[in-house]
């Protein structure tokens, strides 16, 4: 266990963390993607296309995204990876945010392309050995168990398929690290507590970020879950971070 897998988004209410993950985001689901474009200026989408990118070497056919939400980065990744994937299946424990990524699809043409699944992380609902590539966006800091989600998500991944994982991080510098600090803290939740209606899951962002186990951890965690070639990728002076990992 590490110190963020046990930080829920509603202390001292009732329920395991996944179960006030699921409702957490069940609630936000209504503004989440343009809370996300709000908080960020807009960067995140640049981020989620610089992770995307990382799968151009593998040529994925199937791909798994994990912890999916509305479905941005499935999206992306069909729009941007030539040639374009043959099926993408996304999995996520919130239904009020599958039904909103449902929606996007339809309104796109993609929904013969991309499927949503309600799923857990920890328990994916495929065989060994079925996706050449899986991704996570800000997702693996809310699994209950980071070993058990990684471990899991290594088992239906092909060899020589890739995990590429989108995460917020900490910048080091100290003049950015103070402002960020400030803005996690104090601003974001504000801003979810208006936009959102919901104060808590905004503040449940600040703390599950200054618990997880960033960078070289990280990386050390992948590799003892049996990943190999693992590596990582600091963004806008180390706020983001890519982690990539292979399975033999």
């Amino acid at each position: 266990m590490y110190e963020h897998d046990s930080i829920k988004p509603f202390e001292g209410a009732e329920g395991s963390k996944k179960e006030q993950v699921a409702s957490m985001f069940d609630q936000i689901a209504h503004r989440y993607d343009f809370l996300n474009r709000f908080l960020s200026a807009g960067i995140d989408v640049s981020w989620r296309k610089k992770a995307i990118r990382e799968l151009k070497t593998v040529h994925p056919k199937y791909i798994l995204d994990v912890a999916t939400g509305t479905a941005d980065v499935a999206i992306l990744t069909y729009q941007l990876l030539q040639p374009k994937p043959e099926k993408i299946a996304g999995i996520d424990i919130s239904d009020g945010m599958l039904e909103l990524g449902r929606k996007k699809l339809k309104e796109r043409n993609l929904d013969p392309f991309i499927t949503l699944y309600n799923g857990d992380s920890e328990a994916i609902n495929f065989p060994d050995n079925t996706f050449d590539a899986i991704t996570v966006a800000f997702g693996v800091r809310n699994f209950a168990n980071l070993e058990k989600g990684l471990s899991e998500m290594l088992r239906v991944l092909k060899p020589g398929g890739k995990l590429v994982i989108l995460e917020f991080s900490k910048p080091t510098l100290p003049g950015i690290k103070g402002f960020y600090n400030l803005y996690t803290r104090m601003i974001a939740p504000k801003a979810g507590k208006v936009i959102a209606r919901n104060e808590a899951a905004y503040k449940y962002l600040n703390d599950s970020i200054q618990a997880f186990p960033e960078g070289k951890r990280f990386v050390s965690i992948m590799e003892k879950c049996g990943y190999a070639h693992c590596y990582k990728k600091a963004l806008s002076l180390g706020i983001c971070t890519i982690y990539c990992g292979s399975k033999l």
